[in-house]
């Protein structure tokens, strides 16, 4: 084995499909990148990375709600191009043509464009780790898009496509918890 600079680590453990949150700042609609979202446990709770510097940071502060979008192969340069600009200086829902729906349970819109939305309310803000915990309200998915390969961010400016779905959910009956 080859010795890896330690502060390169984290390219090595990659957290989940890059995401698209939006919010709602009481003014306009907002999306930003996220690269660090996970799943905490089997049930709707979720965590995203993220912090002051980012524009979106204020409206997830102070509405405590934000839809988590997820974009598919076909969206990269959109989505890398909503992650390298600012919601302060664009209305990126124009610039990249996303199509906004309403959402059921919050003022941050639904994203057409994407496979798959999931509406949340943050329960928690970890400030010193920029950590934001958000459990779901409701999920929707658009099983008739063609595209419905997810985009991994490595961290280093590449990235890793979804591929194969290998089903093992019979070996795995006995160890899932009820209804997974």
């Amino acid at each position: 084995m080859q010795e890896l600079p330690l502060n390169r680590a984290f390219t090595l453990i990659e957290p989940g499909p890059v995401t698209l949150v939006t919010t709602h700042d009481g003014q306009r609609d907002n999306v930003m990148t996220i690269t660090w979202t996970m799943v905490m446990d089997f049930t709707p709770r979720f965590a995203i990375t993220t912090g002051p510097w980012n524009h979106s940071w204020t409206a997830l502060c102070q509405t405590r709600e934000c839809v988590i979008a997820i974009p598919t192969l076909d969206m990269i340069d959109r989505v890398i191009g909503i992650g390298t600009c600012s919601g302060a200086e664009v209305d990126k829902f124009e610039r990249f043509g996303l199509q906004s729906l309403a959402a059921r349970h919050v003022r941050a819109p639904l994203i057409r464009d994407c496979l798959a939305n999931v509406e949340c309310r943050v329960v928690d803000i970890i400030e010193p780790h920029g950590i934001v915990v958000l459990d779901g309200l409701a999920a929707w998915i658009d099983g008739n898009r063609g595209e419905k390969r997810t985009l991994h961010a490595v961290g280093d400016g590449t990235f890793i496509v979804d591929g194969e779905r290998l089903d093992r959910r019979q070996a795995m009956r006995s160890k899932l918890p009820d209804g997974v």
